[in-house]
């Protein structure tokens, strides 16, 4: 089968970093053009990236005919406008997290999808990984009782630098929306469930244009479980989740960014014992490339709709008012 060829928008550190490479890797697709509104720049990276068409804008990259599907990396203010002209081209979307800055726009954008009959997919790669299904499958399975508590944590600390598109409020700066989306998602996904409620807390800083470099509070599930969340890019490195159940514990370390056999292991603390489960390392992006691939390919059902990247916005929305407005906020 012919493979999927897929056009670059913007020449991002993510792409170059981790995407570009997956596609490379992948047997389901090819990298076939790369754009910016700099050309020496849009040419340097093809080069570099061995990318063999590159574009000085992105509406010419999206006017060609050969490419099936863009991925779009750009600063957050810009994901719902470039997403929404893709499909308008013809093309199907691979949209960075977070989709968009609100609920409403991620609605706009399915609403295109719909019309279009193009896909509209938010980049968590982390969910690919096989290790999440064993989760869910030990949680069904009742291996630690009732889940009573959802804990999940993604930091680093960016501080040595102060200027950032993450540190840009307008452009969609922020730990909540760069960082705070992944713990927010996997509550979702390993619960089983929307929450209803959030109470949020957030370090702004007038050194780093205003946006939250730290977050953290208290999301509310029906069937009164919870989850805890923080995140941040003014803290020490972590990502990790735990699920505290009436019989026992399920650790998952390195929950978002893993990179080898070792750190794709889960543990369940139970009974005074640790029981280590193993699950293979295989690149997240790859997966997530060839997972989008054989939707558009085989039309294989896609695990995470846009339905799906609306409920977690609703969800960021709500936690981004509860800091603002220092109180609690149904969704």
């Amino acid at each position: 089968m012919e493979k999927m060829k897929w056009g670059i928008l913007g020449c991002a550190a993510i792409a170059e970093r981790a995407v570009i490479p997956a596609i490379h890797q992948s047997e389901w697709n090819e990298v076939f053009a790369v754009a910016s509104r700099n050309r020496d720049k849009a040419r340097d990276y093809a080069s570099v990236n061995n990318i063999p068409h590159y574009y000085d804008s992105y509406e010419a990259l999206l006017n060609d005919e050969s490419i099936d599907a863009v991925y779009i990396p750009l600063p957050n203010h810009l994901h719902k406008q470039w997403t929404i002209k893709a499909m308008e081209a013809g093309k199907h979307v691979l949209c960075e997290k977070p989709i968009t800055l609100t609920a409403s726009e991620a609605e706009e954008i399915a609403a295109v999808s719909k019309r279009t009959g193009k896909l509209a997919v938010e980049a968590f790669m982390y969910r690919y990984q096989a290790r999440f299904s064993i989760v869910r499958s030990l949680i069904d399975k009742g291996e630690i009782g009732d889940i009573r508590l959802f804990k999940g944590s993604f930091t680093f600390n960016s501080s040595s630098k102060t200027e950032d598109v993450r540190y840009v409020k307008e452009w969609g700066g922020g730990s909540l929306y760069d960082v705070g989306c992944y713990p927010i998602s996997a509550a979702r996904l390993l619960l089983q469930a929307e929450p209803i409620a959030a109470t949020m807390q957030g370090l702004f800083s007038d050194t780093y244009g205003g946006v939250d470099m730290f977050a953290s509070g208290l999301l509310e599930f029906p069937n009164q479980t919870a989850a805890l969340i923080d995140c941040g890019m003014w803290a020490a490195f972590r990502n990790e989740i735990e699920l505290i159940g009436t019989e026992g514990v399920i650790k998952i370390p390195h929950a978002f960014v893993p990179s080898n056999d070792d750190e794709t292991a889960i543990y369940v603390e139970k009974n005074g014992e640790t029981i280590r489960h193993a699950a293979p390392y295989i690149n997240s992006y790859i997966l997530q490339v060839d997972t989008f691939a054989k939707a558009v390919r085989l039309g294989e059902a896609i695990p995470y709709t846009i339905e799906d990247a609306i409920l977690n916005m609703k969800v960021i929305d709500a936690a981004l008012k509860s800091m603002e407005k220092s109180q609690r906020v149904e969704i």
